[in-house]
């Protein structure tokens, strides 16, 4: 059993599939018998996650600031709910309890996330594996920049090499 921490998407009006694919992965980190890591949020894809993931068996741990809790958008249905004081807070508390962590389709928050933990990795800092889950594309801008960043020098291809990017979620879960 792994310690799935999930950075995603908790803006409303998003596309359906995205929802979807929430679902899905929540679902399949149930079915294998995971617990789910979240920022704590009911709303979005980070409400379906959480929602999904416990209706197929798995425990669920939220971890979420103090500030996002009193705009009533935590996850009290969460089996275990960690309010922070701060975003900084709320990803070491993450990070601390997770074994991997699987980066979906999301915002600015999300990038921050995902961009925190695969420069740690990259360092030596976490063995972790990091693993992005991109079925339509969503990230494609992104591959690219990142690309001249490698051909200008800014970023090592060790880095590069070390991130996972897949566009299934079996192939996401065969590398937990």
């Amino acid at each position: 059993m792994a310690s799935i921490c999930v950075f995603c998407a908790s803006s409303p009006g998003i596309e359906e599939s995205y929802l979807k694919l929430a679902a899905e992965v929540g679902a399949r980190i149930g079915d294998g018998g995971h617990q789910l890591v979240s920022g704590g949020g009911r709303v979005s894809m980070m409400g379906e996650v959480a929602a999904a993931a416990r209706a197929h068996g798995a425990r669920t741990l939220g971890v979420i600031p103090r500030h996002l809790v009193d705009y009533e958008v935590a996850d009290t249905d969460s089996d275990r709910l960690v309010v922070v004081e701060t975003m900084r807070e709320r990803k070491a508390v993450m990070d601390a309890h997770a074994d991997a962590f699987l980066v979906l389709p999301g915002g600015i928050g999300t990038l921050e996330e995902f961009f925190e933990v695969w420069t740690a990795g990259s360092l030596g800092m976490h063995p972790k594996p990091v693993i992005v889950l991109d079925p339509d594309g969503f990230y494609a801008p992104l591959w690219q920049f990142v690309e001249s960043l490698i051909e200008r020098g800014f970023v090592r291809t060790a880095a590069w090499q070390q991130l996972r990017r897949v566009d299934c979620v079996e192939a996401a879960f065969a590398l937990i």
